[in-house]
């Protein structure tokens, strides 16, 4: 009985004892994956499919309805029996079957919330809505004021470096998985470890589209070099200048966050709030450290409009500052027997500032002006004059209240 007992429990430990198993090759877990992919895809295809009819059966016109005109109510009944069953068999109509003068037009009419909603719908409005020269107008419309060359250069750096980021972070098959992809279709060989980061990537803008750029403004993603007038909320010190300063949009309030450079070892200072009306472009694609040279000396008159650059000492950034072309001592003010426009000198006066002030006037040599000035009243540089009535009207605009000291 008890060699009976040990014979059975011997027999069914051998039993339980796993077999061996012979590991199978490397290349199988890549085989396993790869018919993984190949599944996804296929199921991601046919939804698409079906989710690209349902839009489009939305945009669907059922018929397009006939008015009725002399000419049709003189038909007989047999022509309007045959005009029916050709109306019959054309069927509805959808918006991508319109010509394409008329699609043109209406997307040229859309706001840019409708071309961003149209580009939605399907490949092919998405293709003509994210168009350049259909962004060319929004972008002139909200942004030309503000927009110039050293944004638009800015903005290309950032493009270059998105790109530079995105080639950095592709990565090359080994293995079994690089030879299959020599000859299938890269979307069934290339692993996806995010499909739903992918599915943005392959849905998401050419980063160099002007579409791109319009809604990295429009969402304040993208800050740009421009300049602002009456910094830091109108200081006392700014009054009536511009100075340069970097730019973000805030959608919610419709206004800008401002940051301005440092002065020397003055901290940077930042500004909120700020509205459109205190803004424009730089004149000129020159950093606000370098002297401006003026070419409209010669041209300078009595009651000429001019912008001039001053900063404090040398280590400052250059600020555009408002004033006027003034006489002479020498001369009474008569139009008639004035000569000032013939002489060396240019006389240059700030009205904001009070009669008798160290800050109310000051001249420059016609010929052969640079900078001129010192540490205590500061340095005075380039000139530029005002033609534009536009530009006059903005500055007297911000005039200030009070004539200052």
């Amino acid at each position: 009985m008890l060699l009976y007992f040990f014979i059975t429990c011997f027999s069914f430990v051998l039993l339980l004892k796993p077999l061996p198993v012979k590991p199978l090759p490397p290349w199988t877990s890549e085989m396993r994956l790869l018919s993984f992919w190949f599944l996804k895809d296929l199921l991601l295809f046919s939804y698409l499919g079906s989710l690209r009819s349902t839009l489009l059966k939305v945009f669907h016109i059922d018929r397009i309805p006939l008015k009725m005109t002399i000419k049709n109510m003189s038909l007989g009944s047999s022509a309007r029996a045959k005009k029916s069953s050709l109306d019959g068999e054309v069927g509805g109509m959808s918006v991508l079957d319109l010509p394409e003068l008329a699609l043109e037009c209406i997307l040229e009419r859309l706001p840019p919330a409708g071309l961003c909603s149209m580009a939605g719908v399907c490949t092919s409005l998405r293709e003509r809505c994210v168009s350049d020269h259909l962004w060319e107008k929004h972008m002139k419309q909200k942004w030309g004021r503000v927009i110039g060359p050293a944004a638009s250069r800015e903005w290309q750096w950032h493009v270059a470096s998105r790109k530079n980021l995105g080639s950095c972070k592709q990565g090359k098959p080994k293995g079994f998985t690089r030879l299959l992809s020599m000859f299938w279709p890269s979307s069934w060989s290339t692993p996806k470890a995010d499909p739903i980061n992918n599915s943005k990537q392959r849905s998401s803008l050419p980063v160099n589209s002007i579409m791109s750029w319009y809604l990295a403004l429009e969402t304040g993603k993208f800050s740009f070099p421009a300049q602002v007038f009456n910094r830091e909320n109108g200081h006392i010190g700014f009054i009536l200048s511009c100075y340069d300063a970097n730019l973000s949009y805030d959608p919610g309030t419709d206004t800008f966050q401002v940051r301005y450079p440092p002065h020397g070892r003055r901290a940077i200072a930042t500004e909120s709030g700020v509205l459109w009306e205190r803004l424009r472009a730089p004149p000129f694609d020159t950093s606000p450290h370098d002297l401006h040279i003026s070419d409209c000396l010669n041209d300078l008159r009595p009651g000429d409009h001019i912008e001039i650059q001053w900063r404090r000492n040398k280590e400052f950034p250059y600020g555009w500052w408002y004033g006027v072309v003034g006489h002479l001592e020498s001369c009474d003010g008569n139009e008639n027997y004035c000569r000032c426009h013939n002489r060396d000198t240019v006389v240059l006066e700030f009205h904001q500032y009070t009669p008798g002030s160290r800050w109310r006037s000051t001249a420059v040599n016609r010929k052969e002006h640079r900078e001129e000035g010192d540490e205590a009243d500061g340095f005075y540089g380039g000139i530029r004059k005002l033609y534009n009535n536009e530009e006059i009207s903005r500055w007297k605009r911000l005039w200030p209240t009070e004539v200052l000291e």
